[in-house]
């Protein structure tokens, strides 16, 4: 299958669906304008292809993948392009934001006349055992992503109108990453009161299935927490200024600020977690 697929943005999922894109012979564009050295050998290494606003307008689909702060403006920036160049491709917005922003989105993408489709991605990365993600779609032109099956996606349609699969993912994402928010600053509280060890045994003997999610939930979230936080205001958005959940959300959003700038200063609240992951002291990371 000939297809022309541009990806934006070359991050650890982008480029990973990118990789099965191109495992399965599609042609993969990418925008590295502005990217480090690092990102651009990511991109090379998943096979995608550098290329202008200009090119990335004329793919068949085009896959926004981004941190949520930037969908607005990267909808902009694709909408522009399009509008120049005079194409009609399917513009899928993959990223984590409100049913609210989701609708302003695909305001901005129909304005260029490219036909636009909600998505929302539950997974990790595609990785060569694994089949990756599942892409929920909904809208009136998820048919014409359908044929990404045929390249190694999982494409799941929701049937309902743009916004069903980003309510989908914020309702998802708010119960699985707000587990992981719960039990952080728990456990950062319990290891400042000296009771990190009593607590991992008491969940090691009556929730062990929930210990065994947060030994993987907890390092997997301290490098993504900056990513976090603007998914946790978009779920704080989804419920609404008046929901009683919403300070909730606005709160672990705070926390995962906190934890990415601990991440890359002091580390004092990261090695506490990953003490409390190892079932040793702190100290002893």
């Amino acid at each position: 299958m000939s297809m022309t697929i541009a990806i934006l943005a070359p991050g650890a999922m982008g480029s990973a669906v990118a990789q099965r894109l191109t495992g399965r012979g599609a042609r993969v564009l990418t925008s590295l304008e502005g990217r480090s050295a690092a990102t651009a050998q990511r991109a090379h290494d998943a096979g995608m292809i550098a290329a202008d606003d200009a090119e990335i307008a004329c793919a068949d689909i085009i896959l926004s993948i981004v941190p949520p702060s930037e969908a607005v403006t990267l909808a902009e920036r694709l909408a522009a392009a399009i509008t120049r160049e005079q194409t009609a491709p399917v513009v899928v917005d993959c990223n984590a934001v409100s049913v609210e922003t989701v609708g302003k989105i695909e305001e901005i993408i129909a304005s260029s006349g490219a036909r636009f489709v909600d998505a929302g991605i539950i997974g990790f990365p595609p990785r060569p055992v694994h089949s990756g993600p599942a892409f929920f779609v909904s809208g009136e032109h998820t048919g014409d992503v359908t044929v990404l099956r045929d390249l190694g996606l999982d494409i799941r349609i929701v049937e309902g109108p743009v916004g069903a699969a980003s309510a989908l993912k914020m309702s998802y994402a708010g119960i699985n990453k707000g587990v992981t928010a719960v039990a952080a600053a728990m456990v950062l509280a319990a290891t400042r009161a000296g009771a990190a060890d009593a607590l991992r045994d008491e969940l090691a003997r009556s929730q062990p299935q929930l210990l065994a999610k947060l030994d993987v939930a907890l390092p997997d979230m301290v490098p993504k927490a900056y990513r976090w936080v603007a998914e946790m205001r978009e779920i704080a958005a989804f419920l609404g200024p008046d929901h009683p959940a919403n300070l909730v959300y606005e709160g672990f959003a705070r926390l995962f600020d906190h934890i990415a700038a601990d991440e890359k200063g002091a580390r004092t609240d990261v090695a506490q977690l990953m003490a409390f992951v190892k079932g040793g002291k702190v100290g002893e990371v």
